[in-house]
């Protein structure tokens, strides 16, 4: 929408036309990034992305984050066919699209290392400061030498300290209760039989709370895609008289040809009064009498 609102400009930049727009581009992004309470910038992001990818080349099911991080590559044939080519994902399984993957195409840095190389960059980067670094490499050659001689009594100490906040325990848990021994061994245990039990008993309740909240969810998202549709119609059509009634300048019309633009003034005010009603009323059906003036009858 932001593409339909203002489309990208072939020559001279945000006002190829001089100084008779109404707008500049800037400007007329930013009224419309205020209409809907977001930053200009993720406008601009919007805009650029469907410049970059229309609607013909992009992909079904792939993320917007996905595309525009593609929107970078610069050769256009090259970017249409990159979209087409999903690279494995191997956590999956399955060719398919993920904003690391895009990146991987683009040259980025991921946000998820797999690669020895990519990992190599990640560690790099948060050593950047001297004193983590010496702590890492301090650590780093302890191992071979410590964990022959560690006890078993240590380790578990070691391991309850690394595990003091609950979202590192449940992801250590959840990787030690996949080792079938150790899941089986663990079970033994009345105490853990019932709090696993409990645990149970508790998703199924969030699960159903989550079903409960599932309904409002849809219509809260429903009512925000027509809202922005509606707000980006309005401001679509002042952007584009924006730029067309200037244009105007030294055409003569006839007499014809004045008329018909009488008459379609005359339906957008109608429409313009019956949105301003409805909004006013919250009355949004259409009479018979307007139905005839919006089509000319």
């Amino acid at each position: 929408m932001a593409l339909e609102i203002e489309p990208m400009r072939p020559v001279g930049g945000s006002m190829p036309n001089g100084t008779d727009d109404l707008f500049t581009v800037t400007e007329s992004l930013q009224l419309f990034a205020d209409d809907i309470g977001v930053k200009r910038q993720t406008v601009e992001d919007w805009r650029y992305t469907a410049n970059r990818l229309p609607e013909k080349q992009r992909r079904e099911g792939v993320s917007f984050t996905v595309h525009r991080i593609l929107a970078s590559v610069v050769d256009d044939d090259e970017r249409w066919v990159a979209i087409e080519d999903a690279p494995f994902n191997p956590r999956t399984g399955a060719r398919q699209w993920t904003p690391d993957g895009a990146k991987r195409v683009v040259g980025q840095r991921v946000d998820r290392p797999v690669t020895v190389d990519e990992k190599v960059q990640a560690v790099a980067d948060l050593t950047r400061d001297d004193e983590v670094a010496a702590q890492v490499a301090t650590d780093l050659l302890k191992r071979p030498a410590v964990t022959e001689h560690v006890t078993p009594a240590e380790k578990v100490r070691v391991v309850t300290e690394l595990t003091m906040d609950d979202t590192v325990a449940q992801r250590v848990t959840t990787d030690l209760l996949r080792r079938p021994d150790v899941a089986r061994k663990t079970m033994r245990d009345d105490t853990i039989r019932m709090l696993v039990n409990r645990a149970q008993f508790d998703n199924s309740a969030e699960t159903r709370d989550r079903i409960r909240e599932r309904t409002p969810a849809v219509r809260s998202i429903e009512h925000t895609i027509k809202y922005l549709d509606l707000v980006g119609s309005c401001h679509g059509f002042v952007a584009t008289l924006g730029r067309l009634v200037p244009q105007l300048r030294g055409q003569e019309f006839t007499e014809d040809e004045r008329e018909t633009v009488r008459r379609q003034i005359g339906r957008v005010r109608a429409a313009a009064d019956w949105l301003e009603g409805a909004f006013n009323n919250g009355e949004f059906t259409l009479d018979e009498q307007l139905v005839q003036l919006l089509k000319s009858e």
